[in-house]
């Protein structure tokens, strides 16, 4: 599992949100585009990508998607 993969599966989520400003250490939450069904879809995708479950408690205490990365690879 690549931080690089997991950034471009995390920027597929995102309809409005051009893919070059989602890097490590953007704070997702911060983006315009953010909400709680992208949330449900990045758990969605962790799951089917990685096969990894996260819960909403991971995505919150997470600040940067870098963070929601080590997050996910904690668990792998």
């Amino acid at each position: 599992m690549e931080l690089k993969d997991f950034i471009e599966k995390f920027a597929e989520q995102f309809d409005d949100t051009d893919a070059s400003e989602i890097k490590g250490d953007t704070v997702f939450k911060e983006l315009d585009e953010w909400s709680s069904l992208i949330a449900l879809s990045v758990i969605a995708m962790v799951d089917e990508e990685y096969d990894i479950t996260i819960k909403g408690d991971d995505i919150r205490n997470s600040t940067t998607v870098e963070d929601l990365f080590n997050a996910v690879k904690a668990k792998a």
